[in-house]
């Protein structure tokens, strides 16, 4: 049996219970495709396989990617054997869905791919570092940029925890489960980079009231910024960590009118 490299952020997870709830909370049916992230072992594909339709497994350990096609025979499981964050997402079909435990170093970029493809899947079930997840599906007042990216896109719920004695070999820190249910129309109707823009902005000088870090970031005066929060119902003395998703698409629009 192949052993985790460390490098790759490999912990292997075991557990059929655990395994059995991640997989439920895809709410998966036989006309599914689910896309699998760094399948390893196979231990999630086994049970994605009794429930979906289709698994796609996108594993970057070649060693792995050839052997695993073997452990289930005549199933309907496609191994590639590529960077997910180089896959197309193109290839998959409307609606697919993504199942995943994967490395820790590469969440917050599995997550923007997602979330940002053209073709977006309708359900994302991921075990993250337990601190990431939290950040995820993070509430006014422990905002973050990662939130903000998330939530724009999706709904995010927390699931079932993992701690770290149930990994071989056990990482530093305890896993759990985030959901992101992907909204069928886009909550930016235009200027997706500038949007982002404003978020990055109020973000830059995260222990500064959002009056001065919009100055800073925008490039803007602080009375300005004060009058383009205001206008957006905004308290210019919050913080960037205290906004909801909704408040930044406000913003959004006050400075996207100020500059017409």
């Amino acid at each position: 049996m192949a052993g985790p490299k460390k490098h790759l952020g490999q912990h292997w997870l075991k557990d059929r219970s655990i395994l059995q709830a991640i997989a439920d909370a895809a709410e998966l049916t036989k006309s599914d495709t689910v896309l699998e992230i760094g399948p390893g072992l196979g231990t999630l594909t086994s049970v994605l396989l009794k429930q979906a339709g289709n698994v796609c497994a996108v594993e970057f350990d070649a060693e792995l990617a050839a052997k695993l096609p073997a452990q289930f025979p005549g199933t309907n499981l496609e191994v590639i054997h590529e960077d997910i964050l180089l896959y197309n997402l193109e290839q998959l079909p409307a609606g697919y869905k993504v199942v995943a435990n994967v490395p820790y170093y590469i969440t917050s970029k599995i997550v923007q791919k997602l979330m940002t493809a053209s073709n977006k899947p309708s359900l994302v079930v991921l075990l993250v570092q337990k601190e990431v997840a939290e950040r995820i599906a993070a509430k006014p007042g422990n905002m973050s940029i990662l939130g903000v990216s998330a939530q724009i896109y999706a709904s995010a719920e927390l699931a079932m925890e993992v701690p770290a004695h149930y990994f071989t070999p056990p990482p530093k820190v305890d896993s759990q489960v985030v959901v992101l249910k992907t909204h069928q129309i886009s909550r930016i109707p235009e200027g997706e980079r500038d949007f982002f823009n404003v978020v990055k902005a109020g973000f830059s000088a995260k222990r500064k009231k959002l009056r001065s870090s919009l100055s800073g970031g925008l490039a803007i005066s602080k009375p300005m910024a004060e009058k383009l929060l205001l206008s957006s119902n905004i308290n210019p003395d919050s913080r960037a960590e205290d906004l909801a998703v909704e408040d930044w698409l406000r913003l959004h629009e006050q400075v996207a009118a100020s500059k017409k």
